[in-house]
């Protein structure tokens, strides 16, 4: 857990199964230890990767708010599952009252005085199926006094603005659309081929209909003529 005057963030570092071409998904709770209202905001190092949400909002006096962070599926892993993105959060009093519409860019500079908290935290790799445990004191990947480095250095790592929602990679946006398109050629072929079979059905059915009108009425006509026959016969012998 990290811990400073405005918030507690659980847990301290971001940690995501692992697995190829498969998103993940990870969580962090962020708790306001003061009576004042708290706003925060979520920045990284490589924000085409990830999405937050929410990526910026207003912590209630002494309650905690849910942020969810999802990495893009990957193509490929890093050498030795290590991980370079880090993610900053910035924290800061607000005026009583505010809602996450309130939150401007100039909220978190640090002028006339203003306090804004900075939490750096790291993003960790976890295979989704790990060969064999691994040992306690190796679990993070690093030492505590590598991670201290990389925090001294941590000026050099420019950290931008994340999103709410993840980008769409071209090439699957261009598969999807050739997919819908296949799928509407198919499905304008099926209903052309369905209207076709309907107008068959209907001119077999009037074809069938006028040979059973044509069929009475021949049968009608020799009726008449052998009643007629008959009826000579009679007077004939009479």
């Amino acid at each position: 857990m990290s811990t400073g005057d405005l918030v507690n963030i659980q847990p301290s570092e971001l940690k995501f199964p692992f697995e190829l071409k498969k998103q993940s998904s990870c969580s962090m709770q962020l708790t306001n230890k003061t009576d004042k209202f708290v706003a925060f905001k979520v920045k990284t190092t490589n924000p085409k990767k990830y999405c937050v949400r929410p990526n910026t909002g207003i912590i209630l006096p002494r309650t905690s708010c849910a942020v969810t962070v999802t990495m893009q599926a990957q193509k490929e892993a890093p050498p030795d599952f290590q991980c370079k993105d880090k993610f900053l959060l910035l924290s800061v009093v607000a005026p009583d009252g505010a809602t996450a519409k309130d939150i401007g860019p100039d909220m978190f500079t640090k002028e006339d005085g203003k306090v804004v908290e900075e939490f750096k935290l790291r993003v960790v790799y976890i295979p989704a199926n790990p060969p064999s445990p691994v040992p306690e004191g190796s679990e993070e990947g690093s030492s505590p006094r590598a991670f201290s480095q990389e925090n001294g250095n941590h000026h050099n790592s420019s950290f931008d603005d994340v999103s709410k929602s993840l980008e769409v990679p071209k090439e699957k946006s261009s598969e999807a659309w050739s997919m819908i398109s296949k799928l509407t050629e198919e499905k304008t072929s099926a209903m052309q081929q369905n209207q076709k079979l309907r107008q068959e059905l209907e001119f077999v059915r009037k074809e069938i209909s006028k040979s059973r009108a044509g069929g009475f009425s021949t049968v009608f006509v020799l009726l008449i003529g052998l009643l007629g026959i008959l009826v000579g016969y009679l007077v004939k012998t009479t």
